[in-house]
């Protein structure tokens, strides 16, 4: 039988999902803040803004349905969060609203800002929209400063006030606090890593293309500051005090409850440390194996399977997912912040035609990148950016 634990498990899991898949696409991102590193010609930045814009639409409607879906199925979490904290959510649709219109306006005649300025924000989107998400993330395991009066949902009113933030900086208190700092280089520079597997795969192969090269160089060079902030945030994460929630709903501070969570959960440490070896095979085989170009895939995989292992940890085995550093007991749990029993379930119905969707994108991708694309080709497309 499914009881409404399962259901909750089940959508936090959907959720996690989903955040996973994003942090693979933020490769777009990644790879965008390289247009000016390693394109040192305008033929070689061209390749790059066609090779990501052909994938943006991807990052973008993950990004929007990942939101979506924590609204649906957590709407304590939506209202508290991205009520609360909107400075920072701002600043992260901010960054990929300019993306949107940069791709779209780059290239259109008579624009008055001029090719670079459109360019240039994108690699505005391509720094602060990891970094931002990654310190957005972060707060689920550090907390963050809110109220939430769980009495105030049977209210009517001007008096119906269910969360408030603790203090004046709604959001940008997050910016402030050093691990989740640690975590948003982290994510930063693992999507430049991912961009520049990507555009190893998604340029065609030249022998004496000196792309190629510098592309292999970029790999070795992000992946050595992406380790040493990831193995930072996840030592800090299994040694800190994590937050628990007991048989009658109380939220306390456990010492290294997210390590329990790994050793109680055994399928989502299985998940985390597959996921890890996948990223770095990836990582490794592009770096150390001369002509290697499919390192994104395994290392885009691993990713997805990294995040969705850390986001299960800091919401599964009875922890409070969105913690409070203003007072204890408004934590946000799976239990009090879900959707009733009824919306999960006809949610759940729904969510069966997931694969279907994810089947689609898997083909559109493949249309998309039967060819590798070269100067060429890019010459006689008669839509490119």
């Amino acid at each position: 039988m499914i009881t409404y634990e399962i259901l909750q498990a089940y959508w936090w899991f959907l959720v996690s999902l989903l955040g996973g898949i994003l942090v693979f696409l933020l490769f777009v991102q990644g790879a965008n803040t390289l247009i000016f590193r390693l394109g040192q010609t305008e033929e070689e930045r061209q390749l790059i803004v066609n090779s990501t814009g052909r994938k943006w639409e991807f990052t973008f409607t993950t990004l929007v349905t990942f939101g979506g879906a924590f609204f649906a199925s957590f709407p304590l979490f939506y209202s508290t969060s991205f009520g609360g904290a909107y400075w920072v959510w701002m600043l992260i649709l901010l960054s990929f609203v300019l993306q949107a219109v940069a791709y779209e306006f780059q290239s259109k005649t008579g624009n008055v800002l001029g090719k670079t300025m459109y360019r240039r924000f994108l690699v505005f989107n391509g720094l602060f929209g990891p970094f931002l998400l990654g310190c957005a993330v972060g707060t689920f395991f550090n907390g963050a400063a809110f109220t939430v009066n769980q009495d105030a949902m049977t209210l009517m009113g001007d008096s119906a006030v269910i969360s408030e933030w603790a203090n004046a900086w709604h959001g940008l208190d997050a910016l402030f606090n050093p691990w989740n700092i640690v975590l948003g280089v982290a994510i930063l520079f693992l999507s430049r890593v991912l961009g520049s597997l990507y555009l190893t795969n998604n340029l065609k192969a030249e022998a004496d293309n000196p792309l190629y090269a510098r592309l292999r160089h970029q790999v070795l060079v992000d992946t050595v500051p992406f380790l040493v902030c990831f193995l930072a945030f996840v030592g800090h994460v299994l040694t800190m005090e994590g937050f628990d929630v007991a048989a009658d709903g109380t939220v306390q501070l456990v010492a290294y409850k997210y390590l329990t969570n790994f050793l109680e959960l055994p399928a989502v440490l299985v998940l985390f440390l597959v996921g890890v070896v996948l990223v770095l095979w990836g990582i490794g085989t592009t770096i150390f194996k001369e002509g290697c170009r499919k390192g994104i895939w395994s290392a885009g995989i691993g990713t997805a399977l990294t995040v969705l292992a850390v986001l299960l940890v800091c919401g599964l085995n009875h922890t409070a997912y969105y913690p409070s550093t203003a007072d204890l007991q408004s934590s946000l749990t799976l239990a009090n912040s879900c959707s009733s029993e009824f919306t999960l379930t006809v949610m759940s119905w729904v969510s069966l035609f997931i694969p279907f969707v994810l089947a689609y994108i898997v083909y559109a991708w493949w249309s998309i990148d039967r060819k590798g694309l070269s100067q060429d080709e890019l010459s006689q497309d008669e839509h490119k950016y």
